[in-house]
């Protein structure tokens, strides 16, 4: 580390300032690079590609924060770590929002312009605003290898997209098909099936009327949530064992509206006798099941409505409306005509967008699909044999049943911006010709009025190939062979099936081995009451707006020790500012180490401690140390915070530092030296403990701490401590436990009755065994020192003194005279007092966990605090009324 790295450390703790001054000086010096060609083990994540357009939400914050700390970590391993960075093209949303811009600023939309142009002025604006997340990123403190950043319409990655899609072309796995798709009328494009919300009580109705027999023998009466699609009814189901239809198969139909019959058909699998009047009218071009039924009874398909949702020329006199216009015009006709049968509220299940809200339509069209299932069969089976593994692993079921029922997926889009879809369309013959390079006649017939598919591929299908095409494939590089499979992918659960299992397939497919070792899941964050975060709600936390105010460390910090396995984060203000109050007091009690330590020279090697305070806090650095490399090998991001927290604030801070202060400030040359050597130890294990959670912070501590031998360029360049470099000593542990047990009864005592801080007080300790005593009296110094005692007696079941302020601990009972320290019959009626208050709280708290109401439909975790409250009131009750006897004995 050159000097000029290192700056005067600050009186007070300034997040923005520490922060400020630390990114780029690690970026520039490379600190975040991987080498292909080093000897070291690779560990690499691809960091999931936000949308170019995107700006950083708190989804972001805490994927950056989980993935930084893994990668910190592993790096101060001694991994040759990868964190790739890079954008997603987010065909849909940029398209979008690049429209809404030209419409606002020059009146212009894309068709005027033509797809060059407006393509042109796409790139323009990614150039241009591209690049804002990557830049929100840094504040963040992601050590993401920059050099090797991404995009997915980059020259390289569209070159891998085009060769997966020509090469699953060739292989038969994907085909072009006419077939009933998820239409969106506003966005004019196609949508996968997982791109639909669907929702399954919208209230509706259930519309029902008459189709005459032909011939006027007759009707049959069929029911529908949307009468508008009668128009393109091509048959109607019955089921063939139906007594009351079976001798109408065969028969027909009159269309009351367009010049044609349908014919009355038996199917067992559309038609539910017992549902509705037991006939169905069946629509193949704009009913999912009706399509299927269709394809069985090879039934005309008739599309009567155009792309933009109205009703076309097949709808006769309807053409030209709205389809939810024409659904009550259809309606109000059949009135007319004598053939509607009533109708009534029905609970409907409608397809929306999920991008935009629009009610979709099933449409019938020509698009491109992927035949998922050869490629889903291996990538179960790499999760059922351990390949690949789910944390948390409740998730694979999750993986599993989409899988195991996978559809073929349509993977084109009617986009401009995008991978345009490698196929020529012939004019003369209709051939599909698919190729690499642009080709100048038809395959099948040698035309050469070609065009290109006009359409775009779905933006998954580039983002499944992120694991490998990020690393030059279909080119053999050193990154590809250094680096796949990634060590973890850490994502969302919400896109197990959009993302996961289709990197799975592509990987496995294309590089023949899984592209991630483990899949690592985090949950939601949401606000402080559970609510999901949203812009109607009004309660969208930014994480920019925290970093400002209180640190990238503290939100990194916040973030970290809420994310436990399984449970969603209750994001607040507080809470970050909470662990700003904590790096506060890591850089403040670093500053008290600091002006002991200032001109001190450590040995080479750390000798080992002499006084009990620094062979205890060094044990419990190594208890700690081991703790939080398991916490973090299990992807307990949160169990390895808290454990860190712990030692540096309730260990460090609050019984190291105050057990060694009378040893510092007039102690002999020898156990000073004894603490400073302690002092270097503790906080160089503390501070690279803490560093993937807090970099910034200990980056800017850690370089002022003088070094053993020679200093590593930065903290991140230094080794991840590991619990055999530090001395366990269990005897030492239990000793001290003892001890603060003691002094933590005299403290309590002292804060519930109220007595100053500065009042020296007369105390006793009474323990179970002669065992126990001895080592109380070898510490009564600190424990005069800590407790604020004047007169101390230390001994084995000692008799409480009358008139005396107790508190019963597990292995030590205190008692402090109260005569001359209180008033005793004033302290005995505010006893007495809060005692009420107590009682009446507990009454309060258990009547409401008695209401069944409550219990079943407050929240779990209301629930669970009021439980907690029970037990914290029950507790502090039998205090109060020991308190109260004692006093008054």
């Amino acid at each position: 580390m050159t000097e000029s790295w290192k700056r005067p450390l600050d009186k007070a703790y300034d997040p923005a300032h520490v922060e400020e001054h630390w990114y780029s000086l690690w970026n520039d010096a490379g600190l975040f690079r991987a080498d292909a060609h080093s000897g070291k083990p690779p560990y690499c994540i691809v960091i999931p590609p936000p949308n170019v357009t995107g700006s950083l939400h708190m989804g972001h914050a805490l994927m950056l924060t989980i993935q930084d700390v893994l990668i910190r970590w592993r790096r101060m391993q001694g991994y040759n770590t990868l964190w790739l960075p890079g954008t997603d093209h987010a065909g849909i949303a940029t398209q979008m929002m690049v429209e809404r811009e030209l419409k606002k600023k020059e009146g212009k939309d894309r068709h005027s312009m033509g797809r060059a142009e407006f393509l042109k002025r796409v790139w323009e604006w990614k150039h241009q605003y591209g690049n804002r997340i990557g830049m929100q990123t840094r504040v963040m403190g992601a050590s993401v290898d920059w050099s090797r950043e991404r995009f997915t319409m980059d020259e390289g990655f569209s070159a891998a997209v085009k060769e997966v899609f020509v090469r699953l072309y060739e292989e038969g796995l994907i085909y072009r098909a006419q077939r009933l798709i998820n239409w969106d009328p506003q966005d004019q494009t196609a949508l996968s099936d997982l791109e639909v919300d669907h929702e399954e009580n919208f209230p509706g109705e259930l519309f029902s009327f008459a189709y005459p027999l032909s011939g006027g023998q007759g009707e049959i009466v069929v029911s529908t949530t949307r009468p508008e699609t009668m128009l393109g009814d091509t048959a109607i189901a019955v089921h063939p064992e139906d007594e009351r239809y079976r001798a109408l198969i065969g028969k027909t139909v009159k269309h009351p509206f367009v010049d044609r019959h349908i014919p009355i058909i038996g199917d067992a699998i559309l038609v539910d006798p017992a549902f509705g009047t037991g006939a169905v009218k069946v629509t193949p071009a704009h009913d999912f099941n009706d399509f299927e039924t269709g394809q069985r009874h090879n039934l005309p398909m008739i599309t009567v409505l155009d792309l933009k949702g109205r009703m076309n020329n097949e709808a006769g006199e309807f053409a030209g409306l709205d389809r939810f216009e024409a659904r009550e015009k259809v309606k109000a006709r059949l009135e007319e005509l004598g053939l509607a049968r009533g109708v009534k509220p029905h609970q409907m299940a409608i397809a929306r967008s999920q991008r935009g809200g629009t009610i979709l339509e099933p449409m019938l069209s020509t698009q491109w699909f992927v035949r998922a299932k050869p490629l889903a069969d291996p990538a179960i089976a790499a999760v059922e044999s351990g390949k690949t593994v789910f944390v948390p692993k409740a998730w694979e079921k999750t993986y599993f049943d989409w899988m195991y029922n996978i559809r073929d997926w349509c993977i084109s889009r009617q986009l401009w911006w995008g991978h345009q879809i490698p196929a020529w369309l012939c004019a003369d013959c209709g051939g599909v010709t698919v190729s690499r390079g642009a080709p100048q006649t038809c395959r099948h017939c040698g035309s050469q009025s070609i065009s290109q598919d006009p359409d775009v591929l779905d933006t998954w299908f580039s983002s499944a190939l992120w694991p490998f095409a990020t690393m030059g494939w279909p080119e053999h590089t050193p990154d590809l062979k250094a680096f796949y499979p990634n060590a973890v992918m850490e994502t969302g659960f919400d896109i197990i099936f959009f993302w996961v299992a289709r990197m799975m397939m592509m990987g496995i497919h294309f590089m023949g081995d899984v592209p991630f070792r483990t899949v690592f899941l985090h949950a939601m964050v949401r606000d402080a009451q559970g609510h999901k975060m949203s812009k109607t709600r009004g309660n969208i936390i930014d994480p920019l707006d925290l970093t400002a105010k209180h640190g990238a460390d503290a939100l990194r910090f916040t973030l970290a020790s809420m994310a436990a396995q399984g449970r969603d984060i209750k994001m607040s203000e507080q809470r970050v500012q909470g662990y700003r109050h904590f790096a506060n007091k890591i850089w403040q009690a670093s500053r008290f180490a600091l002006t002991h330590l200032e001109g001190f020279q450590p040995a080479e090697r750390a000798p080992a401690p002499r006084l009990f305070a620094n062979r205890w806090i060094l044990s419990r650095a190594a208890a700690v140390t081991e703790e939080a490399n398991r916490s973090l090998e299990a992807f307990d991001l949160a169990g390895a915070a808290l454990t860190i927290y712990n030692f540096l604030w309730k260990e460090v801070c609050d019984w190291h530092l105050e057990l060694i202060k009378p040893v510092l400030y007039s102690g002999g040359e020898e156990d000073k030296r004894d603490c400073r050597e302690t002092l270097v130890t503790v906080f160089d294990t503390a501070l690279r403990l803490l560093h993937p959670f807090m970099p910034f912070v200990t980056e800017e501590l850690w370089q002022h701490f003088p070094a053993r031998g020679a200093r590593e360029q930065s903290i991140m360049a230094s080794a991840y401590p590991a619990p055999d470099g530090l001395p366990r000593d269990a005897e030492v542990e239990n000793d001290m436990a003892l001890l603060q047990e003691a002094i933590s009864a005299l403290r309590a005592i002292r804060g519930e009755s109220n007595i100053p801080p500065g009042q020296k007080l007369s105390a006793l300790l009474s323990v179970n065994t002669r065992v126990d005593a001895d080592r109380l009296r070898v510490h009564e110094a600190s424990i005069r020192a800590l407790a604020g005692l004047e007169n101390l007696v230390t001994g084995e079941k000692l008799a409480k003194p009358s008139l005396s302020l107790t508190l019963i601990g597990e292995r030590v009972s205190a008692y402090v005279p109260a005569e001359g320290v209180i008033d005793v019959p004033k302290e005995i009626a505010r006893l007495e007092k809060e005692l009420g208050k107590c009682a009446r709280d507990l009454e309060g708290c258990k009547r409401k966990l008695s209401d069944e109401q409550f219990v079943r439909h407050a929240p779990a975790d209301v629930v669970e605090k009021e439980r907690e409250r029970v037990t914290e009131l029950e507790t502090r009750l039998a205090r109060l009324e020991v308190s109260i006897r004692d006093l008054k004995a």
